[in-house]
């Protein structure tokens, strides 16, 4: 799943090599994503996270909550460490550079097929998987510096909304669980990524993850 034609093409022709795999279908956003997924029922999906109308991290967390057979493999452009995380926690089994090798994609691809996971060069079982994440944010969290000032900066209800965040609800969820309305998350999701300083939900997310305004077991 890519926006990219020439990167899809492109990933078709690799994997259409394999006569172990069978490629049913692509998409071009993130609705289409969701739409084929869930008519054609792979077994594994490459999403890519930068997807117009439904990013990817939002649509894997919609498809592996639907069937906790299917495997999501993100491949993303701009990789970082703070990124992989919230991947995994969005419910990806593996997580890689669009730039890697063709053979290191498929192997992964076997990996995820047989309930694995492939995190860099490593191949987990989930309760290593839970264990892993675990371990990263407490390790994010020991070397960030006391943030006190933007922490006291956000409202009640900011923070209220960042934990739902974390959680990975949708505005429209957010809305209907804290009985406001999409505007008003809309309009608080605007001052909390001011505040922040960061770009977008996600990033705001790891941001109060690793500075433990939300603890990990919180979001559960």
């Amino acid at each position: 799943m890519d926006d990219h034609p020439v990167f899809r093409g492109g990933l078709r022709g690799v994997l259409e090599l394999e006569d172990s795999i069978q490629v049913v279908g692509e998409a071009e956003d993130g609705q289409q994503a969701l739409d084929q997924a869930r008519a054609l029922q792979p077994q594994v999906i490459l999403m890519d996270i930068n997807l117009p109308l439904v990013n990817g991290m939002q649509a894997t967390r919609e498809l592996t909550a639907e069937r906790s057979d299917l495997a999501v493999i993100i491949l993303t452009a701009y990789h970082d460490d703070e990124q992989m995380l919230q991947a995994m926690r969005s419910g990806a089994s593996g997580y890689f550079p669009k730039e890697v090798a063709p053979s290191e994609l498929l192997n992964a691809i076997r990996t995820v097929s047989r309930g694995k996971y492939a995190i860099d060069d490593d191949v987990l079982a989930k309760p290593q998987v839970a264990s892993w994440l675990i371990n990263e944010f407490a390790t994010m969290q020991e070397n960030v510096e006391n943030e006190d000032e933007t922490f006291r900066a956000l409202s009640a209800r900011e923070m209220e909304i960042l934990r739902l965040i974390t959680r990975g609800l949708s505005n429209k969820e957010i809305a209907k669980a804290l009985g406001i309305s999409r505007q008003t998350v809309k309009n608080h999701m605007t001052s909390i990524l001011r505040k922040l300083a960061v770009n977008d939900r996600t990033q705001a997310a790891v941001y109060a993850l690793r500075r433990g305004w939300i603890r990990l077991q919180d979001t559960e």
